[in-house]
């Protein structure tokens, strides 16, 4: 045989001179969930070793991670329900403590990038990301919603904005409000394809946000559709997005790879809460090898395309690498 793939896997140093895909922590953005309060750590029972933190807490959680060479986090706010309402008004108060940690984050580490969530649900008292009347969910009322809470996030020094409510129009409507308003330097990360999914259970119970009725069908993507994600795309593209987003990453690694080859534009991937919270759970009933899974999972977000990819591993997978000298 003159053709013997094997000789090209025969050491680890000549598997690693060939490998066509490397994962760098620089690809990681960490989401980090905010509660309100002092001295708060508070695990989040369905994903072990991930926990809500008030602001003194994440930002010595968010020291140590920029320490490892994470330098992007997306902050997610949990609220009692005590501050919700229908209008979801809470997101765009100055004096609301995730506007409040957002500035404080940014002065704290400058060179950090924050990213921020924008929709309705946690702050909803119906739980949804878009305002509902008569039980529909309304797409333009909602808009106008969505621009307030993105404008405050931005002047509390958001580097990069998520909409993640998948409201028809909102990127367009959100670029031409921070625009109008000196902001055209904060980026958009639209949530381009998020499939209504069974796998952000977990994401549902660290912020208390899962709907108060019904579902989200209306508004998130059918996970039977593949070619309308390539719509969603061309729409954000064309509204002013700066990143197009694959919600969640694992169960939709071929849309990842069909954004990449028909965009121009970084593509980022969600490895959901569902995703983690799988790999952990199995791995503490030793029922697989929980570094191995995790490394072969993110490996798997990159090389089907994702440029950059969201992932509560990000921490751990850092720490390994640390561990290897990398």
């Amino acid at each position: 045989m003159l053709r013997r793939p094997r000789r090209n896997r025969k050491s680890q140093t000549i598997r690693n001179m060939v490998e066509e895909t490397r994962l760098s922590v620089k690809d990681f953005i960490f989401p980090m969930f905010l509660i309100d309060g002092v001295n708060q750590k508070i695990e989040v029972a369905s994903m072990p070793g991930i926990f809500r933190y008030s602001l003194d807490l994440m930002l010595k959680e968010i020291g140590e991670c920029m320490e490892l060479g994470i330098m992007a986090f997306d902050i997610f706010p949990a609220y009692p329900e005590s501050k919700k309402d229908r209008f979801a008004t809470e997101s765009h108060n100055p004096e609301t403590f995730y506007l409040k940690a957002i500035h404080k984050i940014k002065i704290t580490f400058p060179e950090a990038v924050v990213m921020t969530d924008v929709a309705m649900d946690p702050y909803s008292s119906d739980g949804h990301d878009g305002l509902v009347e008569n039980g529909r969910i309304m797409n333009d009322e909602t808009l106008e919603i969505l621009a307030k809470m993105s404008l405050a996030q931005a002047r509390a020094g958001a580097d990069i904005l998520g909409p993640s409510d998948m409201m028809d129009g909102r990127v367009g409507f959100i670029r031409s409000m921070l625009d109008d308003n000196g902001f055209n330097n904060v980026s958009i990360m639209s949530y381009t394809a998020k499939y209504a999914s069974a796998f952000y259970g977990p994401f549902r119970d660290a912020l208390d946000s899962a709907p108060k009725m019904g579902d989200k069908k209306t508004y998130q993507m059918d996970p039977a559709n593949y070619y309308e994600a390539l719509i969603e795309a061309d729409l954000d593209t064309e509204e002013g997005a700066d990143f197009l987003m694959v919600k969640p990453a694992l169960a939709y690694l071929d849309v990842i790879r069909l954004l990449k080859d028909n965009s121009n534009l970084p593509i980022a991937a969600y490895n959901v809460s569902g995703e983690y919270a799988m790999i952990k759970a199995s791995a503490q009933r030793g029922w697989l090898d929980g570094e191995r899974a995790m490394l072969e999972s993110l490996l798997s977000i990159k090389r089907a395309g994702a440029n950059v990819i969201l992932s509560y591993f990000a921490k751990e997978f850092a720490q390994i690498q640390i561990g290897k000298g990398q």
